[in-house]
């Protein structure tokens, strides 16, 4: 498995993501459902692939992630977070991607890490569907 195996599958979700939160309206931020709001969800999305960049992929933060206070702004960091995954990705060898690391989740190599995001991110878009809706 290489980043050129990996990439189009990551593109191909992370752009339906993409897609769905550019399409959100300023006021739309603030719906939500229990404690969870479309604001949070998206904005979570950002830091966990930060985060897994760090644990899984060998790409520490080295800024902290900024807060948001407008659609544009958490577009802004969802692209960011976006370019610093790839950016990661993109960096491994062969190996590495079939290699466990050790993080404070567990054990995972970082393709498994890099499905599980794509499992993170259509969780948080079919629960923004949902708030959506109601």
């Amino acid at each position: 498995m290489t980043y050129e195996t990996v990439v189009p599958m990551w593109n191909a979700l992370r752009g339906r993501f993409t897609k769905m939160a550019s399409g959100l309206q300023e006021q739309e931020l603030k719906l939500s459902i229990g404690e969870s709001s479309i604001e949070s969800l998206l904005y979570h999305t950002a830091e966990v692939e930060y985060m897994f960049a760090d644990w899984y992929l060998g790409k520490p933060m080295i800024i902290e992630l900024p807060k948001a206070s407008s659609l544009v702004e958490i577009l802004e960091i969802l692209e960011a977070s976006d370019a610093n995954l790839k950016a990661a990705m993109k960096e491994l060898t062969e190996e590495q991607w079939h290699t466990p690391v050790e993080s404070k989740m567990g054990a995972s190599t970082p393709l498994e890490a890099v499905g599980r995001l794509m499992y993170h991110a259509g969780i948080h878009a079919g629960q923004i569907a949902l708030i959506r809706k109601q």
